[in-house]
């Protein structure tokens, strides 16, 4: 079967690729990703529509540049996306914010929040959204346009080639409250679970087919949910980067699996169509690697489901060789 390799080189893979490095107390060498210290932010001015009120909001995006109005955003300076978007729902523009960032110490670090963000229009709809706030390499796709498969409007991960131990952040967390899910139209529904932030790091090789659609196998897994509230600042907390197939480990769950079908992240292929990265496989411990996926979100239960009550500060992201 002929398939082609992703992962051309872009500036903002050489962006990410230019990381300043230390020494770890830990031992090894550690290098920053490319804004991964979060001292740097553009920001955003959005009107939003006279029928819902006229409102100007502020949307923050981990990157540098001039203060851009009213339009859609595509990072070229970052390898940073957020959650944080401008939507245009039937004609109605409206700005989803759940990432801020926040001083700390001589710089800033990213607050993560979950929030429901409502839009009413008597007569054309009513409109409730929780998003969670989330911090990831790639892109969002602007503008938004509706609620439904929201993992379509990502571009998820970059193209990367290095093989670390360990994914390297300062964090602290409010998490546990009872979980709701509002998916926009249907209204509000408890959920019988508790919320917890989480974090995951993904190695993948990925490939292209003729036809387009995009495959991978997962290289490498990192993945923690925090399920208890942390009120001070854990400096230089490591998750541990497990290379090949963990399905039988005593560490794994469910949801650290392959991401296949409606689960799948997404992806813009060669010919410019967002498709889904179907990972079809563990490869290998010793597989090359062709991409890199960092997500830091603060609800795990998916799209539209988690507590308003929970916040995930993080800071000084790296990657641990």
């Amino acid at each position: 079967m002929k398939f082609k390799q992703l992962g051309k080189i872009s500036l903002i893979t050489l962006l990410a690729l230019s990381v300043c490095t230390d020494m770890s107390a830990q031992s090894g060498k550690v290098e920053s990703i490319a804004f991964g210290n979060m001292d740097h932010w553009m920001v955003r001015k959005i009107k939003e529509s006279k029928v819902i009120g006229s409102n100007t909001k502020y949307i923050y995006e981990i990157a540098t540049g001039d203060t851009l109005v009213d339009v859609a955003y595509k990072n070229t300076t970052s390898p940073w996306a957020t959650s944080s978007v401008l939507a245009k729902v039937k004609g109605v523009t409206k700005a989803s914010i759940t990432v801020f960032p926040e001083q700390r110490g001589s710089g800033s670090c990213a607050r993560l929040e979950t929030r429901i963000e409502s839009v009413r229009v008597l007569g054309l709809f009513d409109i409730n959204v929780l998003a969670s706030g989330t911090i990831f390499l790639g892109e969002m796709v602007e503008p938004i346009k509706d609620t439904s498969n929201p993992q379509s409007k990502l571009v998820t991960g970059i193209p990367f080639t290095g093989r670390p131990k360990a994914l390297q952040y300062d964090y602290k967390v409010s998490t546990g409250g009872d979980c709701i899910r509002s998916t926009g139209f249907s209204g509000q529904k408890k959920v019988d679970k508790k919320d917890m932030a989480e974090v995951q790091i993904l190695l993948q090789y990925r490939w292209e087919e003729p036809s387009g659609n995009v495959y991978a196998k997962r290289v490498g897994t990192g993945w923690e949910r925090f399920d208890k509230s942390v009120g001070t600042w854990q400096n230089n907390h490591r998750l541990e980067v497990h290379y090949g197939d963990i399905s039988g480990k005593n560490f794994y769950g469910a949801y650290m699996g392959l991401k296949q079908g409606e689960d799948a992240y997404y992806t813009r292929n060669s010919k410019g169509k967002m498709v889904p990265i179907q990972e079809v496989g563990w490869a290998l411990p010793d597989e090359k690697v062709t991409h890199l996926i960092v997500q830091f979100s603060s609800s795990n239960g998916g799209a539209y489901t988690g507590s308003t009550s929970s916040k995930f500060w993080i800071d000084n992201v790296k990657l641990a060789y």
